[in-house]
């Protein structure tokens, strides 16, 4: 569906994408996570073909992204910062995109006004933050996008409104296979709806993998020994962070359950437990990983 590859921008003397590699396959959500400054914003725009990369492709079903009218009809950009043409309604940015997306469905825009229930003849500048959100999805999927990119997308929509767009997000990508590209600060909400996650640091994806894998592949472990951590265990390579609470040792390790015991295992420990952890504690320990100050991250 989406595969860039070795993608570069800078802004002056900015290096904010370096040699970046990401891939979206179809019908599925990628949840894209990453440090403030990290590039989330200025990749999206460069997916939706609003940047062009310096260096590297970008292409979608196999063409490239930029200045590609067959592309961008296929696909549909939610921004974080809402814009809207300022006199118009609901209804009149509905025609709008009825120009300029070949696939609208009128039938499709009628049924969400059930949805969303707001008048189509209000002015959309004039509505709240959460109801400009709200009519941000309602025109985005009467186009019926084969990608749908979205920039903190559930940002002041309230919990009713948050749970049904989850819903009419997660049945296109059943029925119709759409591809979604989110990024966004709530790691919680995305582990709920995604099946793939990329870690963006430094300008480049650190991990990309499925969610069930990456959180298979890393885990907590609670340990104490007759003394202190040994070393051997101490330097071991998969071992993500290591903190000491009283005699109690707390490891992030990378490994299945199984491995992770059997490692500790032998070096006859007082206590062993390993937990799963949550995407958003994968997160924190990776990006302390690779030198992102844990201590600001918890």
């Amino acid at each position: 569906m989406i595969q860039v590859r070795q993608v570069s921008k800078k802004f002056g003397q900015v290096d904010v994408l370096k040699g970046l590699d990401l891939n979206v396959h179809k019908g599925s959500i990628y949840g894209l996570v990453g440090s403030n400054g990290a590039g989330k914003t200025t990749l999206l725009k460069l997916l939706a073909g609003i940047y062009r990369p310096d260096e590297g492709s970008i292409m979608m079903n196999g063409q490239s992204v930029f200045e590609n009218n067959y592309v961008k009809e296929a696909a549909v950009f939610i921004p974080d910062e809402l814009y809207y043409f300022s006199q118009y309604t609901i209804r009149e940015m509905a025609d709008f995109f009825k120009q300029v997306y070949p696939t609208w469905d009128e039938g499709r825009f009628e049924e969400l006004a059930k949805v969303f229930a707001i008048d189509v003849k209000r002015r959309v500048t004039k509505l709240s933050k959460g109801m400009k959100r709200q009519v941000s999805f309602w025109l985005a999927l009467s186009v019926k996008p084969q990608l749908l990119i979205l920039d903190e997308p559930l940002d002041g929509l309230d919990p009713m409104i948050r749970s049904k767009v989850k819903k009419l997000l997660m049945a296109d990508v059943a029925e119709r296979e759409m591809s979604i590209l989110i990024s966004s600060h709530n790691l919680r909400e995305l582990e709920d709806v995604c099946d793939y996650m990329g870690i963006l640091h430094d300008g480049r994806i650190i991990i990309e993998s499925e969610l069930d894998k990456l959180k298979n592949g890393i885990n907590k472990v609670q340990t104490a020994f007759n003394k202190d951590l040994p070393e051997e265990l101490k330097n071991d390579g998969n071992i993500l962070y290591h903190e000491t609470r009283g005699s109690v040792h707390l490891l992030i390790m990378r490994g299945d359950e199984r491995e992770i015991k059997a490692q500790v295992e032998k070096f006859q420990p007082l206590l062993l437990d390993v937990l799963p952890l949550t995407f958003e504690e994968i997160f924190v320990y990776e990006m302390g990983g690779v030198g992102y100050d844990i201590r600001n991250i918890l």
